[in-house]
């Protein structure tokens, strides 16, 4: 089973992501702040992640940087409301985000980038 780390801290769009993907198979953690998916990166060795640009402590931005450095062949698609900044979403991209989802968006659209991503 493959585990997805997801970061965000909307708990409608967490658990609406997190029944999609459980739905598919997927062992699903979820945390609501960037200091905790930086710790659940330590702990739980995801294969995807899935994180908001906009969250609590620590950025996505942030976790990206992190996680590149950790495990440089985990993909991850950022999450971002429509009205952000293009530059950010650049900069995930240089620091080497595999997706951009804009919000908001189809569970079922996220559930295919994923299988992609993850069976790779």
């Amino acid at each position: 089973m493959k585990n997805v780390l997801l970061i965000e801290d909307d708990k409608l769009i967490s658990s609406l992501v997190r029944f999609r993907l459980n739905k598919d198979g997927y062992n699903v953690t979820t945390v609501d702040d960037g200091q905790k998916g930086m710790d659940a990166i330590d702990s739980s060795s995801p294969d995807l992640i899935i994180t908001d640009v906009m969250i609590p402590f620590k950025n996505g931005i942030e976790i990206i940087n992190y996680s590149k450095k950790v495990n440089p062949n985990v993909p991850i698609i950022v999450l971002s409301s429509l009205g952000e900044e293009e530059s950010t979403v650049m900069e995930a991209f240089n620091l080497g985000a595999s997706d951009f989802v804009p919000k908001p968006f189809n569970p079922n659209e996220l559930a295919i980038r994923v299988q992609r991503l993850i069976n790779n």
